[in-house]
């Protein structure tokens, strides 16, 4: 596995920029949702990852040597693990996009050329 960058996860970041822009552009729902549907995984997607790496930032943090050992350091890293705990919430979000699914094919029948599908 190559070493991680900065670079890498710029490029993560610029991919879900590159998403966000074609969300904008009103594709097919089903297309979008497939799109969208790895971010929300419920054990692999954005919101856990994110609340792993941030637990994970404020243990390197508070853990290392150079670390001031302060109240506002100590504060700061409770910010991260808040932060993480926020985070962690939203791994729900993968039902929305079921709901989201099912929604949209109750809408569209079991024709494949109905109405909003078209």
């Amino acid at each position: 596995m190559p070493a991680l960058t900065p670079d890498a996860i710029r490029t993560a970041t610029e991919t879900l920029s590159r998403l966000t822009d074609y969300l904008r552009d009103s594709p097919d729902p089903q297309q979008a949702l497939d799109l969208v549907e790895p971010l929300l995984d419920e054990y692999t997607g954005l919101p856990v990852q994110l609340a792993d790496a941030l637990r994970a930032l404020a243990r390197a943090v508070q853990e290392h040597p150079d670390t001031p050992r302060s109240l506002e350091a100590d504060l700061l890293v409770m910010e991260l693990r808040t932060a993480a705990w926020e985070q962690a919430d939203q791994h729900t979000l993968h039902y929305v996009l079921d709901d989201l699914r099912a929604l949209h094919a109750s809408a569209c029948g079991t024709e494949a050329e109905c109405g909003p599908c078209r």
